[in-house]
Protein backbone atom coordinates (compact mmCIF):
# COMPACT_ATOMS: atom_id res chain seq x y z
CA UNK A 1 0.00 0.00 0.00
CA UNK A 2 1.52 3.32 -1.08
CA UNK A 3 1.19 6.30 1.17
CA UNK A 4 1.31 9.95 0.15
CA UNK A 5 4.03 11.55 2.24
CA UNK A 6 3.25 15.13 1.23
CA UNK A 7 1.94 17.46 3.93
CA UNK A 8 -1.88 17.72 3.94
CA UNK A 9 -1.71 21.40 2.98
CA UNK A 10 0.19 20.50 -0.21
CA UNK A 11 -2.40 17.88 -1.08
CA UNK A 12 -5.20 20.39 -0.53
CA UNK A 13 -3.42 23.03 -2.61
CA UNK A 14 -3.04 20.52 -5.45
CA UNK A 15 -6.77 19.71 -5.34
CA UNK A 16 -7.69 23.41 -5.38
CA UNK A 17 -5.45 24.11 -8.37
CA UNK A 18 -6.95 21.13 -10.21
CA UNK A 19 -10.46 22.43 -9.62
CA UNK A 20 -9.50 25.94 -10.72
CA UNK A 21 -8.07 24.56 -13.96
CA UNK A 22 -11.16 22.44 -14.53
CA UNK A 23 -13.50 25.38 -13.92
CA UNK A 24 -11.43 27.58 -16.21
CA UNK A 25 -11.74 24.99 -18.96
CA UNK A 26 -15.51 24.72 -18.50
CA UNK A 27 -15.91 28.50 -18.62
CA UNK A 28 -13.77 28.72 -21.76
CA UNK A 29 -15.83 26.05 -23.51
CA UNK A 30 -19.06 27.79 -22.49
CA UNK A 31 -17.77 31.06 -23.98
CA UNK A 32 -16.74 29.30 -27.19
CA UNK A 33 -20.21 27.74 -27.52
CA UNK A 34 -22.00 31.06 -26.86
CA UNK A 35 -19.88 32.88 -29.43
CA UNK A 36 -20.40 30.08 -31.97
CA UNK A 37 -24.18 30.30 -31.53
CA UNK A 38 -24.07 34.07 -32.07
CA UNK A 39 -21.92 33.68 -35.21
CA UNK A 40 -24.23 30.96 -36.56
CA UNK A 41 -27.24 33.22 -35.99
CA UNK A 42 -25.52 36.08 -37.79
CA UNK A 43 -24.54 33.84 -40.70
CA UNK A 44 -28.07 32.47 -41.02
CA UNK A 45 -29.76 35.86 -40.80
CA UNK A 46 -27.24 38.08 -42.60
CA UNK A 47 -27.32 40.51 -39.69
CA UNK A 48 -26.59 44.01 -40.96
CA UNK A 49 -28.91 46.20 -38.92
CA UNK A 50 -27.86 48.65 -36.25
CA UNK A 51 -27.59 47.10 -32.76
CA UNK A 52 -30.57 49.19 -31.61
CA UNK A 53 -32.77 47.34 -34.12
CA UNK A 54 -31.42 43.96 -33.05
CA UNK A 55 -33.96 41.10 -33.12
CA UNK A 56 -34.84 39.76 -29.65
CA UNK A 57 -33.41 36.32 -30.46
CA UNK A 58 -30.05 37.85 -31.37
CA UNK A 59 -30.11 40.16 -28.36
CA UNK A 60 -30.56 37.08 -26.17
CA UNK A 61 -27.54 35.40 -27.78
CA UNK A 62 -25.43 38.54 -27.27
CA UNK A 63 -26.45 38.69 -23.60
CA UNK A 64 -25.69 34.98 -23.11
CA UNK A 65 -22.27 35.44 -24.70
CA UNK A 66 -21.68 38.47 -22.46
CA UNK A 67 -22.57 36.42 -19.40
CA UNK A 68 -20.26 33.58 -20.51
CA UNK A 69 -17.47 36.10 -21.10
CA UNK A 70 -18.00 37.58 -17.65
CA UNK A 71 -17.86 34.17 -15.98
CA UNK A 72 -14.68 33.28 -17.87
CA UNK A 73 -12.96 36.58 -17.01
CA UNK A 74 -13.89 36.22 -13.34
CA UNK A 75 -12.59 32.64 -13.24
CA UNK A 76 -9.33 33.71 -14.90
CA UNK A 77 -8.89 36.55 -12.44
CA UNK A 78 -9.51 34.17 -9.54
CA UNK A 79 -6.52 32.17 -10.74
CA UNK A 80 -4.34 35.28 -11.00
CA UNK A 81 -4.67 35.91 -14.74
CA UNK A 82 -5.66 39.58 -14.75
CA UNK A 83 -5.19 40.68 -18.38
CA UNK A 84 -8.35 39.92 -20.34
CA UNK A 85 -7.10 41.42 -23.63
CA UNK A 86 -5.71 37.99 -24.51
CA UNK A 87 -9.21 36.48 -24.23
CA UNK A 88 -10.74 39.15 -26.44
CA UNK A 89 -8.16 38.52 -29.19
CA UNK A 90 -7.97 34.73 -28.91
CA UNK A 91 -11.74 34.18 -28.86
CA UNK A 92 -12.41 37.08 -31.26
CA UNK A 93 -15.03 38.49 -28.90
CA UNK A 94 -17.20 41.10 -30.63
CA UNK A 95 -17.27 44.58 -29.09
CA UNK A 96 -21.02 44.33 -28.44
CA UNK A 97 -20.45 41.19 -26.34
CA UNK A 98 -17.65 42.92 -24.44
CA UNK A 99 -19.95 45.88 -23.71
CA UNK A 100 -22.64 43.70 -22.13
CA UNK A 101 -20.17 41.60 -20.14
CA UNK A 102 -21.39 41.31 -16.56
CA UNK A 103 -24.78 42.90 -17.15
CA UNK A 104 -27.57 41.14 -15.35
CA UNK A 105 -30.48 40.17 -17.59
CA UNK A 106 -33.55 42.34 -17.16
CA UNK A 107 -36.11 40.84 -14.82
CA UNK A 108 -39.52 40.37 -16.38
CA UNK A 109 -42.17 42.43 -14.65
CA UNK A 110 -45.14 40.62 -13.13
CA UNK A 111 -48.35 41.02 -15.06
CA UNK A 112 -50.67 43.74 -13.77
CA UNK A 113 -53.94 42.53 -12.29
Amino acid sequence: MSRDLRPPVDILHYEIVQEQASALGRMGRTLEQALAQLREFDAAHAFSEAPAAMPPARRKLVMEAGQALWMFVVQREATGLRDSRHIMRTYNVPAEVQRCMGLAPAQSKPAAK
